[in-house]
């Protein structure tokens, strides 16, 4: 581990492990607007979306499934824990009930180009819910012939029948949660999960016809050590995923108060758990895998591979995606949607979202405009964050000179290059790209957290 770590020195790993947003947006949720679009305003910018891009590039979908049967300790994501199947129909008449409340809005059939079922556990869903949900929502769009369909899956939550279903609806893409085969680490996060289980799913979706499959693995999880992480990925490169996630555990007991069955004491230590990124990384690259982004690799022949060497790598929140879409809709609870000029987010809890669309409103909870500097510095963190570089006019710069400023000790430590029209990050600095990004990031060096807000970036 320590001829790993002399790739990342420690004083740098301690220096810049400070908490950090992971910019799937700008401005990230935290520093949207206080004062809350109204739902008329929030269609204006849809509508104005929808005409501009329908026709060519198409819009994405995101449906938020919250549902899971157990809890996984170490997930920060909106969820409700719940043995009860009697809660899928209810929440998937409110999901068709929000859609239909947007279709009434198109001049034109929606053409789908991205569908994406996130959670949650989107298989906590039985197959003919599934069915009924996604044949409702699709039978007034269009999808276009090169749509990409995926959804995230627990080996233990997914069954042969669901996966067929969702072939036959259009589903190429799975995303299996993995993140640590280790028994010690799976009893510490509440997620026993076999490696024959996991091996299972991706066997019956491959003989079904499934082209691309992402693994989900998590560093600095409780209790993970070197052994932990290679042994993970030395299973995960038995199956041989196209696209691996291998993301950073964000620690967020404010939050997620189920992250208080284990304590700070019982984590890695920052330079130990850099070490155990740069271990997955040099087996995954020796395994084939290229790095793409901030913690993601693929295969050559994937999707997001040559997306990223074409220059078309796209991050939204959805994570990355080999396409852009100016116009992202989010559907059910806490989803979040996307017009290019505005943000916008549904209410969080099941019942309240329920409530208010029976209602024949939006489920609004609160959303961002966008203004002329948003969209000038988003434009630059999101280059950052998909090319590792960008540059700006000579009109753009007055918007950088704090942010120049800001970068200069990530220059002399060695991690980017810039100058006054252009940043290049640097190998060496790719451990750093949240802290990099965080540079330009105005809205929050102008009203800088006093509370905890965001995870630590290292």
């Amino acid at each position: 581990m320590q001829d790993i770590l002399k790739t990342t020195p420690a004083e740098l790993l301690a220096k810049y492990d400070v908490p950090s947003p992971r910019y799937t947006s700008y401005p990230t949720v935290p520093y949207w607007d206080e004062k809350p679009l109204t739902q008329a305003q929030w269609m204006q910018h849809v509508k104005q979306a929808f005409r501009k891009t329908n026709s060519t590039e198409g819009i994405s979908l995101y449906l938020h499934l919250p549902f899971c049967e157990s809890l996984c300790t170490y997930c920060g994501c909106n969820k409700r824990i719940t043995k009860n199947h009697a809660v899928e129909e209810p929440y998937l008449r409110a999901i068709l009930q929000e859609w239909e409340l947007y279709l009434a809005e198109f001049e034109e059939k929606p053409r789908i180009t991205e569908l994406h079922l996130g959670g949650g556990t989107p298989t906590f869903f039985g197959a003919q819910n599934l069915k009924t949900l996604l044949e409702t929502l699709l039978e007034k769009t269009e999808v276009t012939p090169d749509a990409a369909f995926s959804i995230e899956v627990h080996p233990n939550a997914t069954n042969a029948e669901q996966l067929q279903v969702l072939y036959d609806l259009g589903f190429r893409r799975l995303s299996v949660g993995v993140q640590d085969f280790d028994p010690r680490v799976q009893l510490a996060i509440n997620r026993i999960q076999t490696f024959e289980r996991t091996k299972e799913t991706f066997d019956v979706a491959r003989s079904i016809g499934y082209t691309s499959i992402n693994a989900d693995i998590i560093y600095g999880l409780p209790f993970q050590d070197a052994d932990c992480v290679r042994y993970t990925i030395e299973r995960v490169k038995e199956l041989r995923p196209e696209r691996i996630a291998f993301y950073s555990y964000a620690h967020v007991p404010w939050k997620s108060k189920a992250q208080r069955r284990y304590s700070e004491k019982d984590l890695p230590e920052p330079a130990e758990k850099r070490g155990l990124y740069e271990l997955g990384r040099m087996m995954l690259e020796e395994a084939g895998y290229i790095e793409i982004g901030l913690d993601h690799f693929a295969l050559p022949e994937d999707e997001l591979y040559l997306a990223a060497q074409n220059g078309e790598l796209h991050r939204n929140f959805m994570g990355y995606t080999p396409r852009h879409t100016e116009l992202l809709i989010g559907l059910g609870c806490s989803s979040i949607s996307d017009t290019g000029t505005a943000f916008m987010q549904n209410i969080k809890e099941v019942e309240p979202y329920e409530a208010a669309v029976e209602t024949g409103e939006l489920p609004l909870l609160k959303g961002h405009e966008l203004t002329e500097e948003d969209l000038i510095i988003r434009k630059h963190i999101l280059n950052l964050m998909c090319r590792l570089y960008t540059s700006w006019t000579e009109e753009e710069l007055p918007y950088f000179v704090d942010a120049l400023i800001r970068l200069q000790p990530l220059e002399e430590d060695g991690l980017l290059e810039y100058s006054n029209h252009d940043i290049q990050v640097l190998e060496a600095g790719r451990p750093f790209l949240r802290n990099i990004a965080m540079c330009f990031d105005a809205r929050l060096w102008s009203d800088k957290p006093t509370t905890p807000v965001f995870s630590k970036s290292v």
